[in-house]
C-alpha cells in the first residue's frame, strides 16, 4: 500500500447492480493514518496484484475448463485529510 502495509483480500468480489450502476464489495480495504505529503515524494507507491481463476462451460459443445490469470501495476495515491464539522 506504500506505507509498509500488505493487505491481502481472499475470496470473491461480488458486485451488485442499484439504480446507481455497480458497487463493490466492502469487505477488503486498507485506511491510510497519514497523509501522503509525509512520504517521499509526496505520495504513497504501492502495488496492486489480482490472481482470478475461471471456470467455464460450455454444455452445448460439451467443453469448458479452468484457467488463471495474474495482474500486477503499481499504484500511485494521494492521500489528503478532510475534517467536516456539523
Amino acid at each position: 500500500m506504500g506505507d509498509g502495509t500488505t493487505v491481502t483480500c481472499y475470496g470473491r468480489a461480488p458486485r451488485t447492480r442499484s439504480p446507481g450502476g455497480a458497487t463493490p464489495s466492502p469487505d477488503c480495504g486498507h485506511l491510510y493514518v497519514r497523509p501522503s505529503f509525509e512520504q517521499p515524494g509526496g505520495r504513497y507507491q504501492g502495488t496492486a496484484t489480482a490472481h482470478w481463476t475461471v471456470t467455464w462451460s460450455a454444455p452445448a459443445l460439451s467443453a469448458g475448463g479452468t484457467f488463471t490469470e495474474t495482474r500486477t501495476t503499481e499504484l500511485t495515491a494521494d492521500v489528503r485529510e478532510v475534517q467536516v464539522v456539523n
